[in-house]
């Protein structure tokens, strides 16, 4: 099993590739900072002292030639941490150069066969599985025996989904501001 330290140097020490498929409503986890508790709150923007660093990091990730991407599903009613996620993370991020993608249930078909499950995809030859408790925290991660089923998914679910920016401009619903 490993801990955040060594999950983190296996995923940023990439070559070429890296993915990410999301599925959980809700993750607790420190890198948020007090952003969750902000937005909730009704704040703007995340913390930049926080979030800069993060964004600098994938526009030289982009520059370089690497590849970072992500597909998040979500249920058809998306929880305030995914609108979140999507307001001062996902927005962010796909303008810094990272590549995500969204499948949402009931109005994205999820392809038949897939493991819906967080997980990570280096390269394309390991797999890291990923392991949270209930609230949404991370407990470890593992590195998969079989890859091919998460390679699969991976590729499916990237097919599928929606980049993220176009299916975010089509929801503004989903905003914040404008639900407040």
């Amino acid at each position: 099993m490993l801990d955040i330290p060594e999950l983190n140097a296996r995923v940023m020490e990439y070559r070429h590739r890296v993915f990410r498929l999301e599925t959980l409503p809700v993750y607790t986890v420190d890198s948020d900072g007090e952003d969750f508790r902000r937005w909730q709150t009704g704040a703007p923007e995340p913390t930049w002292e926080r979030k800069q660093p993060w964004l600098d990091f994938l526009r030289d990730e982009s520059g370089s030639g690497k590849i970072r991407s992500r597909v998040r599903i979500f249920g058809e009613q998306l929880t305030d941490y995914e609108r979140y996620a999507c307001e001062f993370g996902y927005a962010y991020n796909a303008e810094a150069g990272e590549q995500i993608r969204v499948l949402r249930r009931g109005e994205h078909a999820i392809p038949a066969g897939l493991v819906e499950r967080d997980f990570w995809t280096v390269e394309d030859d390991e797999v890291l599985l990923m392991h949270y408790d209930a609230d949404g925290r991370f407990e470890a991660a593992e590195v998969a025996d079989d890859p091919a089923a998460y390679i699969t998914t991976r590729d499916h679910a990237w097919d599928a989904g929606e980049p993220f920016a176009s299916w975010w401009a089509r929801h503004p619903e989903l905003l914040r501001r404008s639900a407040a």
